[in-house]
């Protein structure tokens, strides 16, 4: 059984960040904190640096169920999954050793490139074409031709992911208590032969998405799921579903996710 109190850091392997994960384990240690080596082995899974630190422990432990993730930011501003200040520790202590702490649940989707084993992403997957011209999507909802797209690419998001990428590109972001996907292009191109929605698209939860490859010598896209490219040469299709896994991040009171959108952008 895993005790409550063990603590997985993860950061960078630069010197200036594995020098703060140092500092950090000595700090927690005298509050009773055990730190593992091993992510397997901890209740909570700390990462240590930005929003794309966090990305990146939560797709390195495995998206686990049965931990709960925390943000500690190093850049002096806390930000969508970084709640805590590097300088101010004690907060997050406080809030574990007090009975504070409350777990927001934020959704994953999972995805599957040619009918592949499924991976999971909890911010965006986005697929571009790889060369100096547009590819064409055919866009399947629940198994039936929605539109045919012609442009740069696609960014599917979770609700959390909506206030990424999917917001540059001038998406709706959605809380996150709403079990759904949102579709967004980029630079699509609408004309006599190739017409789309034109706007970003909120599909529920309980759907399926397709985005099928028309063979034009463009069947090696640019593909990345969070921060992260994936490498995958001959692209038929990609199948893309909200997954009935979660994660579990602390949740300071007083600091909902409309509170993080206001203090981010407002």
């Amino acid at each position: 059984m895993i005790s409550r109190n063990t603590i997985y850091l993860y950061t960078k392997n630069d010197t200036e960040s594995l020098q703060k994960k140092d500092a950090l384990a000595q700090a927690i240690k005298q509050y009773g904190f055990l730190v593992v080596d091993n992510d397997q082995q901890a209740s909570i899974i700390v990462s240590i640096g930005t929003d794309g630190t966090f990305l990146q422990a939560v797709r390195k432990t495995g998206f686990r169920q049965d931990c709960l993730y925390a943000g500690i930011t190093t850049t002096g501003t806390l930000s969508m999954y970084c709640d805590f200040l590097i300088e101010d520790i004690k907060a997050m202590v406080d809030t574990i050793l007090n009975d504070e702490i409350e777990v927001r649940k934020y959704p994953l989707m999972e995805i599957s490139v040619n009918n592949n084993p499924k991976f999971y992403c909890l911010n965006e997957f986005t697929i571009r074409s790889n060369i100096i011209k547009t590819f064409v999507l055919d866009i399947i909802i629940d198994n039936k031709h929605f539109e045919t797209f012609r442009g740069d690419g696609m960014v599917i998001s979770t609700p959390t992911g909506s206030s990424a990428y999917n917001k540059s590109l001038n998406g709706a972001v959605v809380d996150p208590l709403l079990p759904c996907i949102q579709v967004t292009e980029i630079a699509s191109v609408n004309s006599n032969e190739f017409r789309t929605l034109g706007s970003p698209f909120i599909l529920s939860g309980s759907r399926s998405l397709e985005l099928n490859l028309h063979k034009d010598w463009n069947d090696y896209p640019s593909m990345s799921t969070d921060n992260e490219a994936l490498s995958i040469q001959h692209v038929n299709s990609v199948s893309i579903k909200l997954s009935d896994r979660i994660i579990k991040t602390v949740k300071l009171k007083n600091n909902s996710y409309w509170e993080k959108v206001k203090r981010s952008f407002l």
